[in-house]
C-alpha cells in the first residue's frame, strides 16, 4: 500500500520556490523516508480537467493512506486524507494586487483546503499566523519547516563595479520601486551598480545614480543566480511581506551581506541581516551604506553559522516527520 501520494507536477501558476520545494522533495523523500512508500502522480495544468477530475480519480484508485500538495493549487475534492502546503497568502494580505480570480481561490478554495487538510506546512511562523487569521486552521494543525539551501561549489560573478542585487519576481508588494530609489539614494561617493533578475520595465530606465547604473540580467537559471548573489557587495530585498524569502537564505549561506525590509525576512535571519521599515527608502539607503562602509564579516559569518542546518535534507526529514503523524 501507498503510504503518501506526493503531486509531484510543475505547473504554471507554481513560482520558482514552490517548484524546487515540489522537485527536493520529489527527489530526496525515497533516499531519507525509506520506511515511507512514496508515489508520485499527478498531471496537468492547475485548474484544468486532469488537475480536476483525473487527481481525484487516481486517489481513488490508488488508496495512498495520505496525499501531500506542495502547493495550494490542488483538486477541489481530495478523497483521501492529505497535507498541503501554503508558503504564502499574499493575495489576501494585499487584496489591491492580487487578480480578481486569484483572490477568490484563495478567499474560497484554499480556505476549504486548509480547513479540511489533516495537516497544513509552512514556512515561516508569519506565515503560520497568517494561516490561522485567514482560514482559522488551529495552530496544532500547522506545522513550520523552513525551507533549505544546498549549494555546491560555484564561481561568484566578477565584475570590475562592486554592485547590489535583488533576485526574484517583479510583483507589486516586491516593493521594487523603494529598492531603486534606495539605490539611487546612497551616498554618490560610494560606487554601487543594481542587479535586477528578469526582464526590464521601463518605468525605471530614467534611474540613475552619480557612481553606478541600473541593470537588469533576465531571467537566469538557478546556479547563475547564486553565482551573482555571490559574486554581489549586498543583496537587497524590499518586498512588503514574504512566505520565506529564500535568495535571503541563499545569500547568507554564500557569504553575503543582506539588506531587508523587516516584514521580509524569515525568523532564521532576523538577527543577523540590516533591516528597514517596509516602504522606507531612506533608510533602506543609509542600511546599504552601512554595508558598504562597514566591516560586515562578523555578521556574515554569524548568518552562516546560524543557517547552517537549513538545508534540504532536514527540511525533507521534517516534512516526513509530519506524514508519519498523520498516517
Amino acid at each position: 500500500m501507498t503510504d503518501v501520494a506526493l503531486d509531484a507536477r510543475m505547473t504554471s501558476h507554481m513560482s520558482v520556490g514552490m517548484r524546487q520545494y515540489a522537485r527536493e522533495l520529489a527527489v530526496r523523500l525515497p533516499h531519507l523516508a525509506p520506511d515511507l512508500a512514496v508515489m508520485t502522480f499527478g498531471s496537468g495544468d492547475n485548474f484544468d480537467m486532469a488537475e480536476q477530475l483525473a487527481m481525484p480519480l487516481q486517489i481513488l484508485r490508488t488508496h495512498p493512506r495520505l496525499v501531500h500538495f506542495p502547493s495550494p493549487f490542488a483538486p477541489l475534492i481530495v478523497p483521501a486524507p492529505y497535507v498541503v502546503t501554503i508558503h504564502d497568502l499574499i493575495d489576501l494580505i494585499f487584496p489591491q494586487w492580487a487578480k480578481p480570480k486569484a483572490g477568490w481561490y484563495f478567499r474560497v478554495a484554499v480556505r476549504r483546503l486548509a480547513r479540511a487538510a489533516r495537516c497544513v506546512i509552512t514556512d515561516d511562523p508569519a506565515t503560520a499566523a497568517d494561516i490561522e487569521q485567514y482560514f482559522g486552521v488551529p495552530r496544532e494543525r500547522i506545522a513550520v519547516i523552513p525551507l533549505g539551501v544546498d549549494i555546491a561549489p560555484l564561481a561568484p560573478v566578477n565584475r570590475e563595479a562592486p554592485y547590489a542585487i535583488y533576485a526574484g519576481n517583479h510583483r507589486p508588494h516586491k516593493d521594487l520601486a523603494t529598492l531603486v530609489e534606495a539605490w539611487s539614494r546612497v551616498d554618490p561617493s560610494l560606487e554601487l551598480d543594481l542587479v535586477l533578475t528578469g526582464a526590464e520595465e521601463a518605468r525605471f530606465r530614467s534611474a540613475r545614480r552619480a557612481r553606478g547604473r541600473l541593470l537588469f540580467v533576465g531571467d537566469l537559471p538557478h546556479n547563475e543566480v547564486l553565482r551573482w548573489i555571490a559574486g554581489a557587495t549586498v543583496l537587497v530585498h524590499a518586498a512588503l511581506r514574504e512566505g520565506f524569502g529564500l535568495p535571503l537564505l541563499e545569500a547568507a549561506r554564500l557569504g553575503t551581506p543582506v539588506v531587508a525590509a523587516q516584514s521580509a525576512v524569515p525568523q532564521p535571519l532576523r538577527e543577523y541581516v540590516r533591516t528597514f521599515a517596509p516602504g522606507d527608502a531612506a533608510a533602506m539607503a543609509r542600511a546599504i551604506e552601512a554595508v558598504l562602509r562597514g566591516d560586515e564579516d562578523a555578521r556574515v559569518a554569524a548568518a552562516r553559522d546560524a543557517t547552517a542546518d537549513l538545508t534540504w535534507d532536514r527540511c525533507v526529514r521534517e516534512t516526513a516527520d509530519v506524514y508519519r503523524r498523520f498516517l
